[in-house]
């Protein structure tokens, strides 16, 4: 178990911590009262900035973010008792365990992966989730029907290797970008910009497979 200062609750207000790490958890589980509300996960949450603005803007909706960092799961679950945000839940876990092996398969009306770690180094490319089959098969799985899948990046490069990787699966259809949407800037979002880096996005949603 990783280490935690003893006078910290345990686990934190709004925390997701299963009783068991090595079984796929139920929806049941992680809004206990809200199951059959729609649902959005974001995968590497960060500072939970987006996560919490959406909460805000969609009371009706619930919200999990997946972050492995624990500095920044604190900062989410912190952030989330100062507003009072019912509809939001954080999850200390790697990305690709969390979404492979331990999230409900049909569980997430949308999934976020914002800003995703490019691996700009040659040698670590086949670290890139967007370049990953199983990785985006899992996020299938996770969709319910007709769910959809958001992804942005300030890469150029790496937005480039996940279109040439989405032209080989079959399981996802690609939808334009919609301009008018509420939809927060991240706080890497907000480095980028102000860098000038040019910020691109696909969208994709779920078609039933075999």
């Amino acid at each position: 178990m990783p280490y935690r200062p003893k006078n910290e609750p345990f686990p934190l207000p709004f925390e997701v911590y299963p009783e068991e790490w090595f079984r796929r958890l139920e929806a049941g589980e992680i809004f206990p009262e809200r199951a059959d509300a729609v649902t959005e996960v974001d995968l590497g949450c960060g500072d939970g900035s987006f996560l919490n603005g959406m909460a805000r803007q969609y009371p009706e909706r619930n919200f999990l973010g997946v972050e492995r960092l624990l500095g920044r799961v604190r900062k989410v679950c912190r952030d989330t008792r100062k507003g009072e945000l019912a509809n939001v839940r954080a999850l200390r876990l790697e990305t690709t365990y969390a979404v492979e092996w331990l999230l409900p398969r049909g569980f997430a009306d949308r999934v976020h992966l914002l800003f995703p770690d490019p691996w700009p180094r040659k040698k670590h490319h086949k670290r890139r989730l967007m370049r990953q089959p199983k990785f985006l098969r899992s996020v299938h799985d996770l969709l319910k029907p007709g769910g959809e899948f958001w992804f942005k990046t300030d890469h150029e490069e790496y937005f480039d290797v996940a279109e040439e990787a989405l032209q080989e699966i079959d399981f996802f259809e690609r939808l334009p970008w919609p301009e008018d949407e509420f939809y927060p800037v991240t706080d890497f979002e907000q480095v980028w910009q102000a860098d000038g880096r040019k910020i691109q996005g696909i969208r994709l949603r779920k078609i039933a497979t075999a």
